[in-house]
């Protein structure tokens, strides 16, 4: 029992680091300039090591000492979370476009149109070969660190499943494969209800005083401390992996008597392994001629690369769409969402053994919950608002106010680059004070941040000068939040009910000495297929709907602004 109380602890842990990376996605990808895409192969990535390697590791299943080796694999777990969190202490302090002269810069994006000829007012000055190479080590790092992610995962819940079956009694050992099982489920809502308390944080809280902080949460160019989630989940690994160097080879079997009654495919596979590599191709090509398991696996690929898209970037969808900031909408996800899976996967199960279906029956459970889900979710294509009125990007003025209003910044040298939302008083966003043709900032004194900007030239009330907030104006989607939430848990709920019969419909087709196989050729299957390339596809396809990207050293960085309908309906 002890040991089963370790191995929850462990895997709850192991999915802390794993999936407080997806919390944190849109955050890293602002303090680092990441597109979609490249975010979306580093939250894949972890599935690469871990693939090539599971294969041996079955292998070796009943040769080695297996909490020894769960020890080691936590360790490497670990030490991939400790590295997860280093580029935040190898990069010097984040920096961002002011209108405030500090001790980050004494240049300022307010319009200066004192200086004719001397080109914009701060150039291109940190586009130097160093911050070129420090971009390459960052990626390295973290790309490093989920591959080990990947590779130290793959001991810990095949031994550990066959371990506890081994020496559990008969009557308990479903009960013990019950409660990991919930705890899988549970990790990731975990995960991300840490990433919604961390990005609470900002970014360098370690580097700066309080006071040199101008940002506030809803800022778009606010960056939380997304370093600081790995450093915790990373220290909850290296705890739970100290009692695994402690436990015996073999345990003395549990009280009751014992067959392999519940778990039997798992050590199958342990114990026929040797044989596995010889019989592959031939079960492998019996399984997949196979119709009703071909079919079932192609199903669950087809929902599983959608949902491992969905995890990565449900997040960053929120905040764009309804301006809301990372940590509330990691907030939604961990406490509506997720939770809303877990329901559906149990009351799933729970119709399953009430009613003791056929398998036509459990094909036709799984048929009504997605028929379901899918009309559910299809309103989730129009609840939502396009893109605020964004001058120059989203909305030219000379149409509505004749020819001068382009030129209304021309004289004040703006720098191209420069990204410091504004929200004029006309409801217009702005990309910074300076493309508004802003001259003066008003500061709050107590603390320190900006009040307004007045005498903007491009932002004409009644023929006098208008004024501008700090701030995106947002996308004034607010009321449409509630339905989506709604709509979407519910579809949620509807399309994991089809999770059990699902798995049902593959260990009752198959032969029974086949089953061992089947069970692992499905997770490869899925790995490949589906967890690996869902986030990778899903980044592309947001990537394709932007509309403004940061420019870094003359290359695309992160995305400013999403053409909102485009990125809902992609």
């Amino acid at each position: 029992q002890f040991f089963v109380f370790c191995h929850g602890l462990l895997q709850l842990s192991q999915l802390l680091v794993s999936g407080y990376l997806k919390s944190s996605i849109s955050t890293i990808e602002r303090r680092y300039g990441l597109s979609s895409q490249t975010s979306g192969l580093l939250a894949s990535f972890n599935e690469v090591g871990n693939t090539l390697l599971i294969v041996f590791i079955s292998y070796f299943g009943s040769r080695v000492h297996r909490p020894r080796f769960i020890g080691c694999g936590a360790i490497l777990v670990s030490l991939a979370g400790f590295l997860m969190s280093l580029p935040h202490f190898i990069t010097g302090p984040y920096e961002y476009d002011q209108s405030v002269a500090s001790i980050f810069s004494n240049t300022t994006d307010l319009c200066q149109p004192k200086i004719p000829g001397s080109g914009g007012n701060h150039s291109d000055a940190g586009c130097t070969p160093h911050a070129a190479r420090e971009n390459h080590e960052v990626l390295l790092v973290m790309f490093t660190a989920q591959a080990l992610l990947g590779i130290g995962g793959v001991p810990i819940q095949p031994f550990g499943i066959s371990y506890i079956d081994d020496f559990a009694s008969e009557r308990n050992s479903p009960l013990y494969l019950g409660i990991l099982f919930s705890v899988t489920v549970i990790g990731p809502g975990v995960a991300f209800m840490l990433g919604s308390a961390m990005l609470r944080f900002y970014v360098d809280i370690d580097k700066v005083t309080r006071d040199e902080i101008q940002l506030t949460n809803k800022d778009p160019r606010w960056v939380g401390a997304w370093w600081l989630g790995f450093l915790v989940a990373a220290s909850l690994v290296a705890v739970s992996a100290v009692p695994y160097f402690f436990f015996p080879r073999e345990m003395p079997k549990e009280v009751g008597e014992r067959e392999h009654a519940f778990c039997p495919f798992v050590n199958e596979t342990f114990r026929r392994f040797p044989l596995f590599l010889s019989d592959f191709p031939l079960v492998l090509l019996r399984n997949l001629r196979h119709p009703v398991y071909l079919l079932v696996v192609l199903a669950q690929v087809n929902l599983s690369a959608m949902v491992a898209g969905l995890a990565t970037f449900m997040g960053k969808f929120l905040e764009r769409q309804f301006s809301l900031t990372a940590s509330l909408a990691n907030m939604i996800i961990g406490a509506v969402n997720i939770p809303g899976a877990m329901v559906g996967i149990v009351v799933g199960g729970a119709i399953l053994k009430r009613f003791q279906m056929s398998l036509r029956q459990c094909s036709a459970m799984c048929v009504l919950g997605m028929f379901l889900c899918l009309l559910l979710a299809f309103p989730l294509l129009f609840l939502g608002c396009p893109t605020q009125k964004v001058a120059g990007v989203t909305y030219s003025e000379s149409s509505e106010f004749g020819h001068h209003a382009l030129e209304c910044n021309l004289q004040c040298n703006c720098p191209e680059k420069a990204y410091n939302p504004i929200c004029g008083s006309n409801a217009i966003e702005y990309i910074s004070p300076c493309s508004a043709g802003c001259r003066v900032v008003n500061i709050n004194a107590d603390n320190n941040s900006v009040l307004n900007y007045t005498d903007c030239s491009c932002i004409s009330e009644n023929g006098l000068a208008g004024f501008a907030k700090p701030g995106t104006c947002g996308t004034g989607c607010s009321h449409l939040f509630l339905p989506f939430v709604v709509l979407s848990c519910l579809a949620g709920i509807l399309a994991s009910t089809s999770h059990t019969p699902s798995f049902m419909l593959i260990l009752r087709s198959i032969q029974p000495e086949d089953k061992s196989f089947a069970v692992g050729i499905q997770f490869m299957l899925l790995r490949v297929l589906a967890w690996m390339p869902g986030p990778v596809l899903y980044g592309s396809a947001i990537d394709t709907t932007c509309i403004l990207w940061e420019k870094k050293c003359d290359r695309k960085a992160a995305c400013r602004y999403y053409d909102n309908n485009l990125f809902r309906q992609r």
